[in-house]
Order: structure tokens, then sequence, then C-alpha cells
């Protein structure tokens, strides 16, 4: 079979949409999976059903292989995406040849090409995911290295091209579009950027620039990108009929939320093309609704399903109790705690319900359970306390949760890979900070109340002492007992019959 390339999509007279010319207007660090599954694929759509006409120059951030990179180039940009899961309770498998990239670029073998699309007066967009370590200020890049190590000193140098290629001439500044994993990840970005503006000393005109022409959107993404399907790589390409090296896989949910300004909604028509995409002022609602409902049901599911005796998620979906258990959880102690409109929270929890049976994942619990303390306190905790704060009483669920918690991290020994605990007549690795993992070593002997109160009262934690919420060490003291002697399962139950 012949390799993926617009002729062959010809010759195999393929009907479905491509755009094999148009000017180079956004430029994106990052060639992995994510950024082509979710950025690239909103762009296509944008190009198709909003005629926005632009092309991708994707740009490789740290150095390292070339594969992807070349792959990419060879196959003139193209790649096919699957998007698969339940949508409205329906199986979902849709397939889509990509064309929105142009080709790839690696700095560090071909710095000149890099810098040189400074110089398109095209150009207007700039994406990047640089994984949550990306956005970070390096005080030891110079503005001479080809290129800078750090991603923002790149994003620095690459800015200050431009400004020298158009003067400062208004409206050839970026939108940038911030897609890393952490709070304000646009805001942190410009921060890094005139921090090495400064130090560089680049001028007081180049930083007023920055500041006046350019936008740092802080963005929330969402969507869950499997990537190449090694196992089914094979198959897939014989039923295409081309080979393709860069094939791409994700979820079918997809939701992007863009703070930036009104007049965005013009330049990125994501609403025109029917897209998932929210252009706002603030999208830290957005961020909440995700962390609590999304990361929330997840964090205070899966230690008591694990311990209730499954494996993945998908199939706790199967399971009246822990489903009804989560949506319990969901429904009526996180949602009644977030201010964003009803129907909009109510929407978000029935898709979540769709992307935790989705039949193309086997999202295992014991990958989930990574770092579990760190994620309940910033996924679960907020809702507990807001919970109390409007109820005047504690959340039978995620007062449980807890309790699941604790009795997941109860390990029989520590070893250097990590603390061990038993589930039948089975071990698990339970993956958490060093400290974490020694202190629960230290307890592992306690009895449930003993156990409880020391893990209720580690500031360390929580960031403050929960042995003072009235009647929580009792509550979880009692869960911690019905675990040990019924069952996660009787827990769960039990939490139901309330």
């Amino acid at each position: 079979m012949k390799t993926l390339s617009y002729d062959v999509l010809k010759e195999l007279n393929y009907d479905g949409y491509l755009l094999e010319h148009a000017p180079e207007r956004v430029l994106q660090f990052g060639e992995g999976n994510f950024l082509r599954a979710f950025v690239d694929y909103f762009i296509d759509v944008m190009n198709e059903k909003a005629g926005f006409n632009s092309k991708v120059v994707l740009v490789q951030p740290i150095e390292g292989g070339e594969a992807v990179k070349n792959f990419i180039n060879e196959q003139e940009g193209l790649y096919t995406l699957f998007l698969r899961g339940n949508e409205n309770g329906q199986k979902v498998n849709a397939k889509r040849v990509i064309s929105s990239v142009s080709r790839c670029l690696n700095p560090y073998s071909d710095y000149e090409a890099y810098m040189e699309c400074a110089k398109n007066p095209d150009l207007r967009f700039i994406a990047c995911n640089t994984t949550e370590a990306g956005i970070r200020y390096d005080a030891s890049c110079g503005p001479k290295d080809r290129p800078a190590a750090s991603y923002p000193a790149k994003l620095t140098q690459f800015m200050y091209a431009r400004y020298q290629a158009f003067g400062g001439e208004k409206g050839k500044g970026f939108v940038i579009l911030s897609c890393e994993l952490i709070d304000n990840n646009g805001k942190e970005l410009e921060k890094c950027v005139l921090k090495h503006a400064e130090q560089w000393g680049l001028g007081a005109d180049f930083i007023n620039w920055v500041k006046d022409e350019n936008i740092f959107c802080s963005t929330l993404v969402d969507r869950i990108v499997t990537g190449y399907p090694r196992n089914e790589a094979a198959a897939i390409c014989e039923e295409l009929g081309y080979v393709d090296n860069i094939i791409d896989t994700g979820e079918i949910f997809g939701f992007w939320v863009i703070e930036g300004p009104e007049s965005l909604k013009k330049e990125l028509p994501f609403d025109k093309a029917g897209l998932p995409v929210l252009i706002t002022d603030n999208h830290k609602p957005y961020k909440q609704r995700k962390v609590r409902i999304l990361n929330g049901a997840h964090t205070s599911m899966v230690l008591g399903a694990y311990l209730a005796g499954q494996d993945i998620v998908r199939d706790c979906m199967k399971d009246d109790v822990i489903r009804g258990f989560m949506n319990k959880t969901i429904y009526e102690e996180i949602i009644p705690t977030l201010t964003l409109p009803e129907n909009e929270l109510l929407d978000f929890a029935k898709a979540v319900t769709d992307r935790f049976n989705n039949p193309f994942i086997d999202h295992a619990l014991l990958a989930i359970s990574l770092n579990s303390t760190s994620k309940w306190k910033a996924r679960v905790l907020p809702s507990f306390k807001g919970y109390v704060e409007k109820y005047e009483r504690l959340p039978k669920c995620i007062t449980a949760s807890l309790a699941f918690y604790i009795a997941f991290y109860r390990g029989i020994r520590l070893e250097d890979s990590g603390l061990i605990g038993a589930r039948g007549g089975s071990e698990y690795l339970i993956n958490d900070d060093r400290p974490i993992l020694e202190f629960y070593h230290r307890h592992k002997d306690d009895d449930a109340g003993s156990l409880a109160a020391a893990v209720l009262a580690n500031t360390d934690f929580w960031g403050e002492d929960l042995t003072k919420v009235p009647g929580l060490l009792g509550e979880v003291t009692a869960d911690l007992q019905v675990i040990e002697e019924k069952g996660a399962y009787e827990l769960m139950k039990q939490c139901l019959g309330d």
C-alpha cells in the first residue's frame, strides 16, 4: 500500500473534506497526539464549515527524535483521526482525514526555517501544549540561543523576530492559545515572555508591543486522546487502503474554553462551525465544573470501586451500585455547590457518564489512583467544603470517598517502588509522594479511629486540620469500620440507602 498523501486520496476517490492549499495562519508548538486530535481537528472543521481557510505549521517544542515530524512531512501534513466513544448512549466511531496541517519544523535542526515563519504576514495565531512543565521561566536561556531551550524563551525569540519584521505594525501581533494544564496558563506564559524581554534588554517599545498587540488567552481543554492505536494500526490501514504512520484516536467528547475579548469570536468562528468551543471573559467557572464533576467523580469513585473488585472505569458503569454511588455524588453533592446555570451542569454531568462508559478506552482504576492525596484535595475537598457550608451537614458520598481513600492507602509494606496494598488475595501498588507513603506506612497498624484522626489532622495533606469539621472524624471512622468489616461495596450500598 502507498503512504497517505493528497494524490493517494485522489486515487482512492476519497470524498471527504480536504483543504490542500491555504495560508499558514497558525503556528503550533507541539506536534503530539493531543493537539492533533484537538486544536488541529477544530481548525479543520472550521476550515470546512466556516471558511477559516488556514493551515497550521507544527513546531517541535523540545529537542529529540524526529520520527513524528518526518511522518507528518512525508504525508503532506495529512493524518486520519478516529473519534470514538458513546454519545447520547450510542456507540460512535467517526473517521476524518485532517488536512489543516501544512508541515512540521524542528527548530533545533532547521532554525532558519522556523524563524522565517515570524516574517509571514498571514500568521496570526499561536497554539501550544508543551506539558505542565513547559511554561516556566528559565534564566539560563539567552536571546542568541538557536533556539532557546524553554518554550517561553523560544516564544520570546519568535515574537521579537516578528516585531523586528513589522516594526510594531498594528494587527501584526498574535493571538496565543495556551493549552497547558496549569492554572491561568495564558497569563503565566505572558509573565515568562515579559521576564525574558526584560532580562534580554529587548527594549520598552518591544515590551509595550507584547502587551498591547498580543492576546495571551488562558484556556481550558477537555478531551481524552488515546493516540496511535498500535494494536489496531495494521488492520486500520488495510481497511483505509493506505499507510498512515500517524493515525490518531480520541474520545468523541471535546470542549474548549478560551478566555479572551469578544472580538475573538469574529477572528475564530468556532460558533459558525458548530464546534464545542466557548470564547468567554472568564474561563474559571468552566474549569471548576470540569475539575469538580469529571475529575471529582473519578477521584471520589475509583478507589472505592477498586477495593470493591473492579479494575477499569467502563466496568464500574455496568454496576448499578457503583454507578449509583457516582451519580449520587455528582448530582446531589457536587452540582449543588457550583455556580454555572443548572442546565449546563446537568448536560456536562450526563456527558461524563457517556465518557466513563467509552467502549474504546480501558481506563484502569490503578492508573487514575496515582497521587490521590493531592487529587482529593484539589478535586473533591472544595465540593465537600461547599456542601457543608451550604447545608450545614456532611455529604454522605463525599465523606465515604474520603474513607475509601484512606482504606486504599492502608498499605502492608513499603518498597522502593511504592507502598504495597492488598485487595483480597492480591497486592497492588500505591503511587504518591514518598513522604505520604511513609506516613501511611507508619500508621499501617492503627485502628480505624486512630488512622482516621491521623489522616484528617495532617495539614500537609489538606492545608488545614479536617478533624475540626464537626462530625467528620466520627463519620470517617464509622465508614472505615464498614469497609474493614463488610467491604467497600457495602459502604456504597449504604450511601445509596440514605
